[in-house]
């Protein structure tokens, strides 16, 4: 699988690197600010959602902080993801002498640059530590969800030589939206092998055509043997890679998609997704829809070996439109512990049944039907 995905992709996969998976606001945030308040050097954060609450003020705080202390801090924001987030926050982070870009801001573009968001989420500390996944700067993403007010997610923290990958999504969209790439404190500096997982970085973006993005997830479905699992936000994606799950799950595969449920925060999207439901249940896949909050990790694994984690969702949007990130990680203990975190969740979801969904209301019917024109932008 390594050398399908590199040779295919055309991306090298690193050796040596440290892998901690953190799930969920309790364990993400802390080791996310605990790793700004280190900082010596420099400090590069990219994030699609900055909204409201006292965790987007706990971030800019200890952003600030470390800029008047001397440290370089970059901060790149989606110029549509990221309109919620407070000026007065903005105002400290400027005073303080943090650098805060935006990128492509929708009043300044054509309506084509527009749809093309930066859906990446990137940490960068001092060029040795890096964190990524599907967590946005926003409320929603506190606590361990235990409720609708605590959303499911996970990210991971990256120490090793992987996290130039990770650095390098970060500068390609500081380029667009700043003069200054680097500065002398920037020290470049080499990277120890921490651990012994092999990560390839694959950076999805926005353009016309195949992206490394739906390379990487098909190279995952069709490279899979006994059990595919995928776990999104946000479920839409074209007829090809309907089919292909479909395929896969008739070859024989466990093929496991779990998504939310009732607390959703685009509905639309998902009922885009529902209208895949039917080819799919056909097929033998099994869908779980996630009951306690909003699910919003993206996670794949593949085989017990694999897996994906990063800012990619299953959709349209993420696969043809956005700028995105993905780890592809080769280390059984860490797809354990993915797969774990899977088995939990689909223990507080409910399976979709094939007959049940055959019987939906007319009205559900209806709704799938009446996203088909905007499917694609989803």
């Amino acid at each position: 699988m390594r050398r399908r995905l590199e040779r295919l992709i055309g991306v090298a996969a690193t050796e040596g690197n440290a892998l901690l998976p953190l799930r969920n606001g309790d364990e993400i945030f802390p080791a996310m600010l605990g790793a700004i308040r280190s900082a010596r050097y420099t400090i590069d954060m990219m994030t699609f959602v900055y909204w409201r609450g006292q965790i987007a003020r706990d971030f800019a705080a200890a952003l600030a902080d470390r800029a008047r202390a001397g440290v370089r801090v970059r901060l790149l924001l989606d110029g549509f993801g990221a309109q919620q987030i407070e000026r007065e926050l903005l105002d400290l982070m400027d005073v303080s002498g943090v650098q805060v870009a935006w990128f492509r801001k929708p009043f300044l573009l054509s309506p084509f640059k527009q749809n093309h968001r930066c859906h990446r989420k990137a940490l960068i500390v001092d060029e040795h530590t890096a964190f990524t996944g599907g967590v946005g700067i926003a409320q929603e993403w506190c606590g361990d969800a235990r409720g609708p007010g605590e959303w499911r997610d996970t990210h991971v923290q990256v120490r090793g030589p992987a996290v130039d990958g990770i650095a390098a999504a970060f500068a390609q969209n500081w380029a667009e939206c700043h003069d200054e790439l680097f500065d002398d404190r920037d020290r470049f500096t080499g990277h120890e092998q921490t651990g012994t997982s092999i990560v390839q970085v694959v950076r999805g973006s926005a353009s016309i055509g195949w992206q490394d993005m739906q390379t990487l997830i098909r190279v995952m479905l069709t490279s899979a043997e006994e059990r595919f699992r995928l776990a999104t936000a946000y479920f839409a994606p074209d007829a090809y890679f309907v089919d292909l799950l479909c395929r896969t799950a008739r070859r024989g595969v466990r093929v496991e998609i779990l998504l939310p449920g009732p607390h959703t925060d685009q509905r639309a999207c998902q009922l885009a997704g529902q209208q895949h439901y039917a080819r799919l249940l056909e097929a033998g896949v099994r869908i779980l829809q996630y009951r306690p909050t909003m699910m919003h990790a993206k996670i794949i694994t593949v085989d017990s070996v694999a897996a994906l984690i990063g800012s990619t969702n299953f959709n349209r949007r993420s696969m043809d439109h956005d700028e995105e990130v993905m780890l592809a990680v080769l280390d059984e203990t860490f797809t354990a512990t993915l797969d774990r975190d899977f088995d939990e969740d689909a223990r507080r979801s409910v399976r979709i049944e094939p007959g049940r969904w055959r019987r939906r209301a007319l009205l559900q019917r209806v709704k799938e039907t009446a996203v088909t024109p905007i499917r694609r932008f989803l």
